[in-house]
């Protein structure tokens, strides 16, 4: 049993959740969850990393292997965060080497929190996927990765695929036009000049679950502001597919609830910038693990991929 156990970690800038993964079945057991900003201002944020992960292991002794997720940049050789904006007391702590000296026999494994979710798909998504692909989360920001022949494309220096960060329109970045906040302020800026009947409140407290809610029953204002978050991100998947000549993406994070919306709009805009080459084959489909995605995600780094073993065999 041990050798199929895994200790998976998210490291989030809200929470720090972790939990023991079974490699065969993807089920999560000894979750614990603990908030972020805590750690951050003690100083240690590592110290406190490592008590939560010796209480684990405690009770676990026979856990031999841990994957950990982290929302930034990571150094080429994956030992080190080099630029995590959320929590920049990481930023250069050379996080595996301390872990590895407090722990020894202990493997850990680091890695971008959306390129681990997006192996977590590989691994334990509802759908056995056979080919390469593209994986974005629409969250308070836009990540991104790419795994080719099962591994995590990592570029030139091991910090490739941040789809949030490439020129869009507005002259901003990606996640600047359709992260969290900017849809907010997308609709509230629509909602100001918008003239018809709509559900949705002219007093500043648009929240994305009441676009989603009103968009369900079919309210034109909010079918339009997801219809421009879709034109958007529709632009940037055709870079994307260009660049990677890649037929499968799975959109994933908070904000994919609103899926069915941005869709009309991004194939249209894939209509637009794409040829048959792609779009004869071109599949974009909702990620299945949810809110487990990050977790399951840092365990399946503990795998052994870049061999093509695993538990997708």
């Amino acid at each position: 049993m041990a050798d199929n156990q895994y200790l998976g970690i998210d490291v989030g800038g809200t929470n720090v959740k972790m939990g023991l993964v079974d490699a065969t079945t993807g089920k999560i057991s000894n979750f614990y969850s603990h908030d972020t900003l805590s750690w951050r201002q003690s100083g240690h944020f590592e110290e406190r990393l490592g008590d939560a992960i010796s209480l684990q292991l405690l009770d676990h002794p026979s856990i031999t292997k841990v994957g950990i997720g982290l929302p930034g940049m990571i150094n080429r050789k994956r030992t080190t965060p080099i630029e995590i904006t959320a929590i920049p007391e990481l930023n250069n702590i050379p996080l595996v080497e301390y872990l590895s000296k407090r722990f020894p026999g202990v493997s850990f494994f680091l890695e971008n929190d959306a390129n681990a979710a997006a192996l977590g798909e590989f691994y334990f998504g509802e759908e056995k996927i056979d080919e390469n692909y593209i994986f974005i989360t629409l969250g308070t920001g836009v990540g991104g990765a790419a795994i080719l022949n099962r591994r995590i494309f990592t570029g030139g220096n091991g910090n490739a695929m941040e789809p949030g960060h490439i020129p869009s329109a507005n002259g901003k970045v990606l996640e600047r036009n359709i992260g969290k906040n900017e849809l907010l302020q997308l609709a509230e800026n629509m909602r100001a000049e918008y003239t018809g009947e709509t559900q949705l409140p002219g007093d500043g407290s648009i929240s994305t679950t009441g676009l989603v809610a009103a968009a369900v029953e079919g309210d034109d204002l909010a079918l339009k502001i997801f219809d421009k978050v879709g034109e958007i991100l529709g632009d940037g998947l055709a870079s994307l597919v260009r660049i990677l000549d890649i037929n499968l993406i799975l959109i994933g994070g908070g904000l994919s609830a609103s899926f069915e919306f941005i869709m009309p709009a991004v194939h249209r805009r894939l209509q637009y910038w794409l040829t048959p080459y792609n779009l004869n084959t071109l599949q974009i489909t909702r990620a299945t693990l949810g809110n487990d995605a990050g977790l399951l995600g840092a365990a399946s780094l503990c795998f052994d991929v870049q061999d093509g073993a695993g538990a997708g065999e």
